[in-house]
């Protein structure tokens, strides 16, 4: 949102994404139920911490509500959350164990603004929904200022270079609780509900469905460290080779040959099962165009950076290694 700031869009679907922009109406909400199943698995991370929501409408924000009702439990330092203001001054909310105080600020709550740069330094820990047209620069906000966060953004984000190189150094790393499928989320009352997936609930509240969304997150937690099962016997019918990079096309990550040494060219959806343990990230071969920074392994070609086979492009694949072979 920016209020849960901006469009839950970049990669939603083309419609979803075209029906935001002509509506004008962006405010998405995260449900408190998908809150929970994520949050859960970080208890031992937010004793004596500061965490700030700083994408959140602490009114409307169910980040707030989850961390606002757990505090105690938690062990929290202080809660901070900043509403904002869509071009006018905003306001912040504060937690401790006291009273929640509510102070105006001279800015409008932007990410970007100075004021809010001056919260994030204080805090430990950001936890939020940020806008996904902005999620670039929201990511390179937080790493600049070397904060802990979890946050949820679209699975697509992976593809970006300036993303994909954080996922490939393990700075950065997908959740526990969202694998597949779409999510739901909360709009205001008056957005145009002409996307496929949308309902209205018994008290008239709206919601429709996202495709493609995932936590992101550099704290760790232990499930990230289980080895994938792998049982498939490598062969070259079934595993071709690309035209254009040393490495074999593999369809789905359950495929992912037991055998196999060299590289591999997996789909994105890998990154749900990625044990740093067991595998390596080399690259990933997209349309993006060739840059050695992100496709990490000899290419033999021009300027195609996609995987080819037979001279037909495959979609994007990330080049692994069995770290265990």
């Amino acid at each position: 949102m920016m209020n849960e700031q901006k469009t839950l869009a970049r990669k939603v679907t083309h419609k979803n994404l075209t029906e935001a922009k002509t509506s004008k109406k962006d405010e998405f909400y995260t449900q408190l139920s998908d809150i929970e199943k994520e949050l859960k698995h970080y208890n031992e991370h937010f004793k004596g911490k500061v965490i700030f929501l700083n994408c959140d409408d602490p009114e409307e924000s169910n980040f707030w509500k989850y961390f606002a009702l757990n505090f105690k439990f938690l062990g929290l330092k202080k809660l901070i959350a900043t509403h904002f203001g869509n071009g006018k001054p905003s306001y912040k909310l504060e937690k401790t164990n006291g009273d929640t105080i509510k102070t105006h600020l001279k800015q409008n709550g932007d990410f970007r603004s100075p004021e809010c740069i001056e919260i994030l330094k204080e805090a430990d820990i950001v936890v939020t929904n940020p806008p996904f047209s902005l999620l670039r620069e929201y990511v390179a906000q937080l790493m600049e200022y070397h904060k802990k966060f979890i946050i949820i953004g679209n699975i697509n984000a992976i593809s970006y270079k300036e993303i994909f190189k954080l996922f490939r150094e393990n700075k950065i790393w997908l959740g526990y609780s969202i694998h597949s499928g779409d999510r739901e989320f909360k709009v205001p009352n008056d957005y145009p509900l002409n996307a496929s997936g949308y309902r209205v609930d018994e008290n008239g509240i709206k919601y429709i469905r996202i495709k493609g969304v995932r936590w992101f997150t550099n704290l760790d937690y232990k499930e990230r460290h289980e080895d994938l099962i792998l049982y498939k016997i490598y062969n070259p019918e079934e595993y071709p080779k690309y035209d254009n990079y040393d490495a074999i096309n593999v369809d789905q990550t359950k495929d992912i040959p037991c055998d196999y040494k060299g590289n591999m060219g997996v789909p994105i959806t890998f990154m749900d099962k990625y044990n740093p343990d067991q595998f390596e990230i080399l690259g990933m071969a997209s349309s993006a165009g060739y840059n050695q920074e992100v496709v990490g392994i000899p290419f033999i070609g021009k300027k195609d950076a996609r995987p080819l086979i037979n001279g037909k492009n495959t979609y994007a694949r990330i080049i692994i290694r069995n770290k265990n072979l």
